[in-house]
């Protein structure tokens, strides 16, 4: 081959190579294009949902609990009512006759002193409210969250309370009973959810599987931060107390308990001493335990 034959054929392979590499990177660059495309496209979405999920209008909160609480009366029906609006204001369930005495408990399922109250008292209020001496309106909150290794058990177990006051309000008494029996430890992960929807079969909860669905999609868990502001901003409806600064709170007629929440005598003389303190009426009276 000549020197001029072996310089056009450099040259031609040369050309090759040339257009190989261009071709390639037109690939590459369609192939960059492309990717960049669908990151753009899951940036859009994700954009998209969150500004759909923020503009989405709050749903009403649980049925049965228009004070922020379920009240639980004699041989432990539960008071109905609409489910509170967004917006609306809670209001102070009707006490009715004042020597009926009003507890009303605030209380976070992940809190210790709430599951020591509970241990000390359930099985007195309990008497008193099947009885007619009394009722009791439970208000779930939300302020531990912080205890839980991040799996948000007061927002979870508050939640599910509010599914089966719902759902199920007659067997609330039970399920509460059962919360508190089955407490976690604080600064634990906390009950899961399978645990939680286990408890509301053995409280006997109808529409388990309403109750069930309500727990997984965290149906009223904007609810419970609402209801937890309202209850830590206050005012507090039906009482002159401002606001829940701690739990348990607990009110008796309207009058904050301060007393010992291991002494079951304790906390009846002080329901004692304020419903005696209203007009006498020939209704049961709770009187001291032991």
């Amino acid at each position: 081959m000549s020197k001029n034959e072996r310089r056009e054929a450099a040259r031609e392979k040369a050309k090759q190579l040339r257009e190989q590499q261009r071709k390639k990177d037109i690939r590459n660059r369609a192939i960059l294009i492309s990717s960049l495309s669908v990151v753009v496209i899951a940036i859009i979405v994700g954009v998209t949902l969150v500004i759909v999920s923020t503009l989405k209008p709050a749903g009403p909160g649980p049925a049965n609990m228009a004070s922020d609480g379920i009240t639980i009366g004699e041989n432990f029906v539960a008071q109905t009512t609409p489910g509170l609006q967004p917006g609306e204001t809670p209001a102070a369930a009707p006490t009715g006759d004042p020597n009926v005495a009003d507890i009303r408990i605030y209380l976070d399922y992940m809190c210790p002193y709430c599951g020591q109250f509970e241990a000390t008292n359930n099985e007195q209020i309990g008497q008193w409210v099947s009885s007619g001496a009394a009722t009791v309106e439970i208000h779930p909150i939300s302020i531990l969250d912080r205890g839980s290794q991040g799996t948000k058990y007061s927002t979870r177990s508050a939640n599910a309370a509010a599914c089966v006051a719902n759902y199920s309000p007659d067997q609330f008494w039970a399920f509460n009973k059962l919360m508190f029996q089955n407490q976690p430890q604080e600064n634990t992960s906390g009950l899961d959810d399978a645990t939680i929807k286990d408890l509301v079969s053995q409280a006997g909860a109808q529409n388990l599987d309403q109750i069930n669905s309500c727990i997984d999609d965290g149906e009223f868990k904007n609810w419970v931060a609402d209801s937890t502001s309202r209850a830590l901003q206050g005012p507090l409806p039906g009482t002159s107390e401002e606001k829940v600064t701690g739990t348990p709170t607990v009110l008796v007629n309207g009058q904050k308990y301060g007393g010992s929440l291991s002494d079951a005598n304790a906390f009846s003389a002080f329901v004692v001493q304020v419903v005696g303190s209203a007009e006498s009426t020939p209704t049961p009276t709770p009187v001291p335990a032991g």
